[in-house]
């Protein structure tokens, strides 16, 4: 499976080559050193090691590459070497380019890449502490994402102590700066009414910007908002908009809850069809919920070719194993034949199994 990259450099490291057309406040170059140096005293050592993006133990075994080629520069901008070397999986590259960048520039973003490079393990020993030094001087020259990255530290108590003030201002900073991640949580402050009074308006108003943005998470927490007229006005069209939104973008209980609005054109024009396709979508990616739909579409017939009582047994079997019960179907699993009960029940075998080891 293509690893995905880290949700700080989806955003933040991509913008390394215009950054680089700058020339901020400039940071005294140290010489790289065998120990991770102080972030504010120079640039991080030569030694690195790998995140999350790629196994560390295969960055770390894998013989020295290449410089490979950096993404295709705008008209005026000069390659973006350090992030290209990233999603390529080269990050000693990456680290090198970065350092370089941070020595002769002070780019904000490319100490938001030598921190992730740090926070991840990836190319570097992992370094929670370095990595959050790098995140703050960052975050301090204004990069939304050092600003996200380094609150969910303060979050977790990653590189220092917790700090949940530090934090929440952190998130209303990246938030302003329109950084969605950041957003969505802060959202989530208001609408619990954690470091801040309930305000469950603010926290609609926080996930409409984060939705905007294209958060699948902020647009379902906002379509529920909408489906229930909790801080918004209520809109079932809107609310399965967003949840469609959130579908697409494989978020599974969006997922779930448009499959269900499309099977009974609730908010929605009615498609049997799509919320069966939609349903075995979110079943095969282990939804109880949705595994137990798919078994009652198969069962009685509907958005599908024809009733199909093996692939009844065998959903409703796993849903079952995944602890989503089914008197009905229960009942409808003993009127069937032997043969289509013993295929049925061969076909969920498997899943049954991987579901019942992993409660043991």
């Amino acid at each position: 499976m293509k690893a995905r990259l880290s949700p700080v450099l989806l955003v933040a490291a991509a913008a390394l080559a215009a950054a680089g057309a700058q020339a901020p406040t400039q940071i005294t170059p140290g010489t790289p050193a065998a120990k991770p140096s102080q972030p504010s005293h120079g640039p991080a050592p030569k030694h690195v090691k790998p995140s999350t993006l790629r196994p560390a133990a295969t960055a770390a075994a894998a013989p020295a590459p290449e410089a490979p080629q950096a993404p295709p520069a705008r008209p005026g901008r000069e390659p973006d070497l350090a992030y290209g070397a990233y999603q390529r999986g080269y990050y000693l590259t990456a680290f090198h380019e970065a350092t370089k960048r941070v020595n002769d520039k002070a780019d904000p973003k490319a100490m938001t890449l030598l921190a992730e490079l740090y926070a991840n393990g990836f190319g570097v020993p992992n370094n929670d502490v370095e990595a959050a030094k790098w995140y703050k001087l960052a975050a301090d020259r204004g990069d939304r994402e050092a600003m996200f990255a380094l609150a969910m530290f303060r979050i977790g108590g990653r590189g220092g102590p917790r700090d949940g003030a530090e934090a929440t201002r952190l998130l209303a900073a990246a938030a302003k700066l329109g950084q969605a991640a950041a957003a969505y949580d802060l959202g989530l402050l208001y609408l619990e009414g954690r470091q801040f009074p309930q305000d469950v308006k603010r926290a609609a108003e926080l996930f409409a910007s984060a939705a905007q943005a294209g958060n699948p998470e902020a647009q379902y927490a906002l379509a529920t908002m909408y489906k229930d007229g909790r801080g918004v006005p209520q809109d079932m069209k809107e609310a399965m908009r967003l949840m469609g939104e959130a579908a697409k973008a494989d978020f599974i209980d969006a997922e779930v809850e448009y499959a269900i609005a499309l099977f009974n054109g609730t908010g929605t024009t009615k498609d049997e069809a799509a919320a069966a396709a939609l349903f075995r979508k979110a079943a095969m990616q282990g939804s109880p919920i949705a595994q137990n739909r798919l078994a009652r579409v198969y069962a009685f017939g509907r958005g599908v070719p024809a009733a199909d009582p093996v692939q009844a047994i065998r959903w409703h079997l796993i849903s079952k194993a995944g602890g989503n019960s089914d008197i009905q179907l229960d009942d409808y699993v003993q009127k069937q034949s032997p043969q289509a009960r013993a295929a049925g029940e061969k076909a969920a075998k498997p899943w049954v199994d991987l579901l019942t080891q992993g409660r043991q």
